[in-house]
């Protein structure tokens, strides 16, 4: 069965969808299958992997995504696209589950809908990993439901970084208590980290100290031009610039997640 995590932060352009691309394309160059799941209305995750649903109306197929597993209670196998890695795998997003927060309030178990959906596909994948929009609605909220082995929080190093996470840690909590008990903060990623200034020297020092010293990566992801290119070209960094700065980082910070979680291996009995 596959290890499931989300990566959540309700700040946008903190570099969500950034890690869950590049963290994912890396795990497969280890040999791992991995299932991306967009969860974001902006369908960034989608772009990034060279996928665009909606310019694909002519073809019913290629226009299943995430709306409609969640809404239509569609067999989300039906919507698992391909990429250009053979290994990675992904649940497309699009402009409709914009309205999916509405429509999920009057619904039956609407914060289990992603949980019960991924059962049926966790047994052909090593790792799930589930992109969230930014903001703690029930799209979110059904990402961390979803999420048995743990969240992962990116943090940018920049001004009023901490801001709005004591109210995602309650969110956590709040899950934890009454929908998912195995859920927990399984790392703290600090991104668009600038050697040169002194804010996000501080900035580091600031969340090491907000977080348990164990919850945050060693490895921090720099501020790095080729990142910000490849979604553009439908890539992750490990295609569109391998040899850059943001590849050795996202490198470094996936064998770093995987060390992490090899005692899950073990417990799981899985990989």
């Amino acid at each position: 069965m596959a290890l499931v995590y989300c990566v959540a932060n309700q700040k946008g352009g903190v570099g969500k969808t950034t890690t869950v691309v590049n963290l994912g394309d890396y795990l497969t160059i280890r040999g791992y299958n991995v299932l991306i799941v967009d969860m974001d209305p902006q369908a960034n995750a989608t772009s990034s992997l060279g996928l665009r649903c909606e310019e694909n109306k002519s073809s019913a197929h290629l226009c299943h995504t995430i709306y409609e597993v969640l809404i239509a209670e569609r067999p989300i196998g039906k919507a698992i696209r391909t990429t250009r890695r053979p290994r990675l795998h992904v649940v497309p997003s699009a402009s409709a589950l914009a309205g999916a927060e509405v429509e999920l309030v009057g619904l039956l178990g609407r914060e289990m809908r992603l949980r019960r959906a991924l059962a049926s596909v966790l047994q052909y994948y090593d790792y799930v990993l589930i992109d969230t929009p930014p903001s703690l609605g029930l799209l979110t909220i059904n990402a961390l439901t979803a999420s048995d082995d743990g969240v992962i929080i990116p943090v940018q190093c920049e001004y009023l970084a901490l801001e709005g996470l004591s109210r995602l840690l309650q969110t956590i909590n709040l899950v934890r208590q009454h929908l998912n008990p195995r859920l927990k903060v399984s790392g703290v990623v600090l991104t668009m980290y600038d050697g040169r200034t002194r804010l996000s020297q501080e900035v580091v020092q600031e969340v090491r100290k907000f977080f348990q010293s164990h919850e945050v990566f060693q490895t921090i992801v720099p501020r790095n031009v080729r990142l910000s290119e490849a979604p553009s070209f439908g890539e992750t960094i490990f295609t569109y610039s391998p040899e850059s700065a943001g590849a050795m980082a996202y490198a470094a910070l996936a064998e770093e997640f995987l060390a992490r979680g090899k005692h899950l291996v073990r417990e799981r009995g899985t990989l």
